[in-house]
C-alpha cells in the first residue's frame, strides 16, 4: 500500500477521491536510561530467582546450583545474540529476525513457541507467588500455634487464578506499563537481596558450610521423571547427557532475554552503547542473585527440611539464617513482599507481552484482524487478551498449583525461542554479511571469508539443551509440541484466509496512504492554529462530532490523529510499516470518522503515528502541527482531572521553550472540561476578585503613603506560599490546600494545568 508521492496535501473533504493518510514513519517514542532498560528486563528475570533453583535441585539434586551458575554465566553470551541482532534491526524480536533470515513459515514455528513462552510465564509465577504467600501464611499460623492451612498446591493455583483474572482486568481497561513502576520494584528488591546476601554470609561464617557437590556421574540424582524417556541405564553413566539435562533443566534461569529485544527501541542515545551497558547490569545482578540464592539455600538450609522448600526456596532460605525466630518470620514477609511484587509483574508482563506479539502478528498479515477489533467501551483489543487468559487459567488448572511441572513445561518455550533466535542470527551472518556496529566475538577470519565460530557454538548449545530437553521432559515435550502445533496451524490458516480476502472491504473507504519521516503542517494540510482530535476506538468518536459541530470557519482545520501505541512487550516483532500499521481495524476507524466529517459538511486531514505512551504522542504531535487546541474524549479508564494531569505532565515534558495549548475534553453527554497546558493567566471567579479587592482595602491604608495595587496582593501571597513551600512546610499546606480545592470547587469548575 505504499504511495507514490503525491504534490498535494492529505486532505479529506466531502466528495474526495480515494482520501489520503499520513503516516508518521518514524515512532514518537519516549526514550529511557540504560537503568531503566534493565529495570524492565530485571522485572522479567529476576523473578525465575524465585522458583529456579528448587526445580533445578528437585530435578538433578544438591548439585544443582553449579547448573544455575552455568546457566547464568552462559545467559551473557546469549545476551550477546540479542545484541547482534538488535544492531541489525531496531525491532530485533525472534519473529523479526527469524522471518528475516528464514522466512515466514519458521518464523511462525518461532513466535508459537515464544507465544508458549508467554502463556507458561503467567501461570509459573502466579502460582509460584501463592506458593511463598502460603508457606509465609503457615508459619505465622504456627508460630502463634494455629493450624496451618490446608492443600498448599490449591491455595497458589487459587492465588495465581485471582491474580491472573486481576491483571486480565486491567488489561482490557487497557492500563499502561511503566518503567517507572520497574525501577521502583527493583530498588526494593535490591534492598532484599543485599539484606539476603548480607545476612547468608554472616550465617555462613558463624555456622560454616560446604560447597555443594561438583557434578559428576556419582553426585548427580536423576529419577524418572528429570529423566523422561532417557531413563536408560546406560544413558545414566554418560557424563555429557547428564550435564545436559541438568543444563536443561536449570534453563529456564535465563527466561526474559527477550525483554531486551523488545525495550532497545525504547532506550535513549547512543542506543547500542547503552544496550550493552543494560546487558552488563543484567548479568551482574541475575548472576548474584539468582545463582547465590541457589548455593545459600544447599548451605544453609538442611538436607532433611529443603525438600518442603523447593516451591519457595528464597522464603526456606530467610528462616534458616543466623538470628531470633520472630526477626526472620518478618524477614520471610519482606521476601514474599518482594516476590510477590515481581512474580504479579511477570503475571502481567505475559498478558501484556502475549497481547503485543499477536498484535504484531496480526499487522504482518498472519492472523486474522478480527482478533484486534477494539473493545467497545475501551478500545483494547480484547479477544487477544481474552484467548491468552483463557489458556493460562485452563494452564493453572491443569497444574493444579505444580510448580515443578509448570517449570518444566516452561522451559520449552524458553529454550526453543533462543535456539531460532541464534540460528537466525547465524543465517544472517552469511546472508547480510555486511557491517554490524557489534557481532559476537570470537569470528575467524580466512582471507575475505569469516568464520563466526563464537555464534555457532552458543547455537550449538543452546540445540543441544533443548534436544535433551524433547527426550527428558515428557509433559513439557507433548505439551509444548502440540500447543505449538496448534498455534502454527491458527496462524497458517487466519493468513491463508486473510490473503484470499484482502484487506479492503466493499463497507470501508478506500485511502491513499502517504508515508513521510515526520508530520508537519505542511505535510497533513493543516493551517497553523489547527485543532487536534486523536481517535482511537470507532465506538466512541462523539468528541469529533463534537469538534466539528463547533468549528464556525472554515478557515480551522480539523486534524484527526491516530496514536498506534506500541508495546512494549510487542514492538519488537515486526517493523513499521504503512500496510502494517494501517490494517483494517484502522481503516474502519478512519472509514468511521470520514463519515462524521461528510455529515457535518466540514473537511477534516487524517494521520497515524506510532508511539510508545500515547500522552507524549498526543502532545508532540500538537506540536510539530502547531495545533492551538487538543479535544479528547472521556477516558472510561480515567478522571478526567487525571487525564488533563497526564497531559500536563507530557507537556512538562517538551524541551523548551513551550507552546501554549488548550485541552479540551469533551463527555458523551457533550459537556465540557477545558484545561490549559503552560503558564497562563487564570480565570479568577467574582469571589477571588472580591478577596482581592477586601484585602487589598484592609492594606491599603496601613501602608500609605505607599500606593498598592491589587497585583501586589495577589504577588505577595504568591511568593508567601513559595516561601512556604521552600521552608518545606508541604505537609501543612498540602494538606489544607486539598480542603481548600474540595469545599469551593464548585459542580462542573475544573481547576486549570
Amino acid at each position: 500500500m505504499a504511495s507514490d508521492a503525491a504534490s498535494s496535501p492529505p486532505s479529506v473533504s466531502t466528495g474526495s477521491a480515494p482520501p489520503q493518510i499520513l503516516i508518521a514513519s518514524t515512532a514518537l517514542l519516549s526514550f529511557i536510561s540504560f537503568w531503566r532498560a534493565a529495570a524492565i528486563v530485571l522485572n522479567d528475570l529476576a523473578s525465575s530467582a524465585y522458583y529456579a533453583g528448587g526445580i533445578a535441585e528437585q530435578a538433578v539434586g544438591k548439585s544443582a546450583p553449579w547448573f544455575i551458575l552455568a546457566i547464568m554465566l552462559f545467559s551473557y553470551a546469549v545476551r550477546a545474540v540479542y545484541v547482534e541482532s538488535c544492531s541489525m534491526f531496531v525491532r530485533g524480536g525472534v519473529y523479526r529476525v527469524v522471518k528475516e533470515a528464514m522466512g515466514g513459515r519458521l518464523a511462525k514455528v518461532s513466535v508459537s513457541a515464544l507465544m508458549f513462552d508467554y502463556i507458561l510465564t503467567g501461570p509459573i509465577s502466579g502460582v509460584s507467588a501463592g506458593q511463598y504467600i502460603v508457606s509465609f501464611a503457615n508459619e505465622l499460623l504456627r508460630y502463634f500455634h494455629m493450624a496451618p492451612l490446608g492443600n498448599d498446591n490449591a491455595m497458589a493455583a487459587a492465588f495465581a487464578l485471582m491474580v491472573t483474572l486481576y491483571f486480565w482486568w486491567e488489561n482490557i481497561k487497557g492500563i499502561p506499563e511503566s518503567s517507572e513502576k520497574a525501577l521502583r520494584i527493583m530498588q526494593l528488591t535490591t534492598v532484599m537481596v543485599v539484606m539476603l546476601i548480607g545476612w547468608c554470609g554472616y550465617t555462613l561464617l558463624v555456622r560454616g558450610a560446604h560447597l555443594p557437590p561438583l557434578p559428576s556421574v556419582r553426585s548427580l540424582e536423576f529419577n524418572a521423571e528429570s529423566l523422561g524417556w532417557l531413563h536408560i541405564d546406560w544413558v545414566k553413566g554418560i557424563a555429557l547427557v547428564g550435564i545436559l539435562v541438568g543444563l536443561g533443566h536449570s534453563v529456564l534461569a535465563m527466561s526474559g532475554e527477550e525483554s531486551l529485544a523488545q525495550v532497545y527501541r525504547e532506550i535513549e542515545h547512543p542506543k547500542l552503547p547503552n544496550l550493552k551497558k543494560a546487558g552488563f547490569v543484567i548479568f551482574v545482578y541475575s548472576l548474584m542473585f539468582t545463582s547465590l540464592v541457589s548455593f545459600f539455600a544447599v548451605m544453609i538450609i538442611p538436607d532433611g527440611s529443603r525438600k518442603q522448600y523447593f516451591d519457595n526456596l528464597i522464603g526456606g532460605l530467610a528462616l534458616h539464617l543466623a538470628g531470633p525466630f520472630p526477626v526472620l518470620l518478618a524477614f520471610q514477609g519482606f521476601v514474599v513482599l518482594v516476590g510477590t511484587l515481581i512474580l504479579s509483574g511477570a503475571v502481567n508482563t505475559a498478558i501484556v507481552g502475549s497481547n503485543g506479539v499477536l498484535n504484531r502478528v496480526s499487522e504482518d498479515g498472519v492472523l486474522s484482524d478480527w482478533f484486534r477489533q477494539p473493545h467497545r467501551r475501551f478500545g483494547t483489543s480484547y479477544r487477544i487478551i481474552n484467548m491468552v487468559v483463557a489458556l493460562q487459567i485452563i494452564t493453572i488448572v491443569l497444574s493444579r498449583g505444580n510448580v515443578y511441572t509448570l517449570g518444566e513445561a516452561y522451559a520449552f518455550g524458553v529454550v526453543w525461542s533462543f535456539v531460532m533466535k541464534a540460528l537466525a542470527v547465524l543465517v544472517l551472518r552469511f546472508t547480510h554479511p555486511g557491517d554490524r556496529e557489534y557481532r559476537v566475538p570470537l569470528n575467524l577470519h580466512f582471507g575475505s571469508k569469516e568464520i563466526p565460530l563464537g555464534l555457532a557454538l552458543i547455537a550449538t548449545v543452546l540445540a543441544a539443551i533443548a534436544v535433551t530437553n524433547l527426550l527428558t521432559k515428557q509433559v513439557a515435550t507433548i505439551s509444548g509440541l502440540f500447543f505449538t502445533l496448534a498455534f502454527f496451524m491458527m496462524f497458517t490458516i487466519s493468513e491463508r484466509v486473510a490473503r484470499r480476502r484482502g484487506h479492503a472491504h466493499g463497507e470501508l473507504d478506500q485511502f491513499h496512504l502517504e508515508s513521510r519521516e515526520e508530520i508537519s503542517p505542511q505535510v497533513v494540510g493543516a493551517r497553523p492554529g489547527n485543532v487536534l482530535v486523536p481517535v482511537n476506538n470507532y465506538h466512541k468518536l462523539y468528541h469529533l462530532d463534537a469538534a466539528l459541530g463547533r468549528i464556525r470557519t472554515v478557515r480551522r482545520d480539523v486534524v484527526v490523529l491516530n496514536v498506534r501505541l506500541l508495546t512494549r512487550a510487542g514492538s519488537g516483532e515486526s517493523g513499521l510499516m504503512p500496510d502494517q500499521l494501517f490494517s483494517s481495524v484502522e481503516q474502519y476507524l478512519f472509514t468511521q470518522a470520514l463519515a462524521l466529517a461528510e455529515k457535518q459538511g466540514k473537511p477534516v486531514k487524517l494521520a497515524l503515528v506510532a508511539s510508545n505512551d500515547i500522552w507524549d504522542a498526543m502532545v508532540r504531535a500538537a506540536v510539530a502541527l502547531k495545533s492551538s487546541t487538543i479535544i479528547l474524549g472521556r477516558s472510561d479508564k480515567l478522571e478526567v482531572a487525571e487525564q488533563a494531569r497526564l497531559i500536563g505532565l507530557a507537556w512538562e515534558r517538551l524541551p523548551a521553550p513551550r507552546p501554549q495549548l488548550t485541552l479540551e475534553i469533551v463527555t458523551p453527554g457533550n459537556q465540557q472540561s477545558v484545561f490549559f497546558l503552560g503558564p497562563h493567566t487564570p480565570h479568577l471567579t467574582p469571589n477571588e476578585v472580591g478577596l482581592i479587592h477586601k484585602l487589598w482595602l484592609h492594606y491599603s491604608d496601613a501602608l500609605a503613603p505607599e500606593e498598592l495595587h491589587h497585583h501586589d496582593i495577589v504577588h505577595f501571597a504568591l511568593l508567601e506560599l513559595s516561601h512556604e513551600m521552600k521552608e518545606g512546610h508541604d505537609s501543612n499546606l498540602i494538606p489544607r490546600l486539598r480542603e481548600h480545592m474540595r469545599r469551593n470547587k464548585a459542580p462542573g469548575d475544573q481547576a486549570p494545568k
